[in-house]
């Protein structure tokens, strides 16, 4: 995918699924963008290990603060989204 062309929202999901699936050590068709990190057990180590791979994935940064306010797992493809858009 090139940089000026935003990837589509199953491509991100399926990314950011397989990520925490990886480390998690869960069957990735068990977890939807509405899974939430409270059912799949991430703590706040687990939801910074993810922001670094979707980060590097991405080419994007991540504002620390915005980790908090990311519950589920749509949220995460919808800020990726968001950032993605606002690169010049």
């Amino acid at each position: 995918m090139s940089e000026s062309t935003p990837e589509t929202t199953e491509s991100i999901a399926k990314t950011i699924i397989g990520f925490i699936a990886a480390q998690k050590t869960l069957d990735p068709n068990t977890i939807t963008p509405a899974s939430t990190f409270e059912e799949l057990q991430m703590d706040s180590l687990d939801k910074i290990n993810l922001s670094f791979e979707v980060e590097e994935r991405f080419g994007i940064s991540i504002p620390d603060n915005a980790l908090d306010s990311l519950k589920t797992v749509g949220d995460i493809v919808a800020g990726v989204q968001r950032i993605q858009a606002e690169k010049p």
